[in-house]
């Protein structure tokens, strides 16, 4: 288990939406120090946060972020995009994009911050996925979701030996300004904040933050056309 307070964590997309909320609650919680990563980060508004920049795309950004941030414990890999690229119809670029971002992107930062944790004494990694993660839309969205949790899954077998656990959160649609234009019931960032820190704290080695995700996660070991045919596909 890991403990947040007094802690040292580092938020990758922390100025807005779910990060900005796991900023909130990490302080809440009594974390010592959060580094609150954006492209920009004159966009972190939290007044205790430590502002730093950082792009995950960038294999310099991401080294020079840790060789700024050595006293990191926890690390959030939060960061995403979703353009809406459609897997037949989109270009390529487009969807080798979201890829960079949201598959490539933790794997580069956790590669770097591993050794830092570890030279720490051990903490925990929490990589933010989707419930689309287990249920396609045709986006190039759900299959680097589904990457990025079949990549979690095996970090957690490499970085259990050096002391650092590993998590996967998943949920719906939450209401951030990446889903603004959606006409979906929406989780609050807050609750989702909550529960992925309670997962974090109680060593699960995975959160699933709400109803839809539970009742998707619930589906997987039935025949995968009945999960469709549910939800009307």
């Amino acid at each position: 288990m890991t403990a947040i307070k007094d802690s040292v964590v580092l938020v990758t997309g922390g100025s807005r939406g779910v990060g900005k909320a796991l900023v909130e609650e990490l302080y809440a919680r009594g974390a010592g120090k959060v580094y609150a990563t954006a492209r920009d980060p004159r966009t972190v508004t939290h007044p205790d946060a430590v502002p730093l920049a950082l792009e995950v795309t960038d294999p310099d950004s991401v080294a020079a972020a840790a060789a700024q941030a050595q006293d990191v414990t926890v690390l959030i890999n939060n960061a995403g995009i979703a353009t809406g690229a459609r897997l037949l119809t989109a270009p390529v670029d487009d969807i080798r994009r979201e890829f960079e971002t949201n598959f490539y992107g933790p794997l580069l930062v956790t590669r770097a911050f591993a050794p830092v944790i570890e030279r720490n004494g051990g903490g925990h990694v929490l990589n933010v996925h989707s419930v689309l993660s287990w249920l396609a839309d045709g986006n190039a969205y759900s299959a680097t979701k589904a990457a990025v949790w079949a990549q979690t899954n095996g970090l957690r077998l490499d970085l259990q030996p050096r002391g650092i656990s590993v998590t996967g959160l998943h949920m719906g649609y939450v209401a951030t300004d990446m889903t603004t234009n959606i006409d979906a019931p929406k989780a609050n960032a807050h609750d989702i904040a909550v529960a992925a820190l309670d997962g974090v704290e109680a060593g699960a080695h995975e959160v699933l933050a709400d109803d839809l995700t539970r009742w998707v996660k619930s589906q997987l070991s039935f025949d995968v056309s009945a999960l469709y045919q549910q939800r009307g596909q």
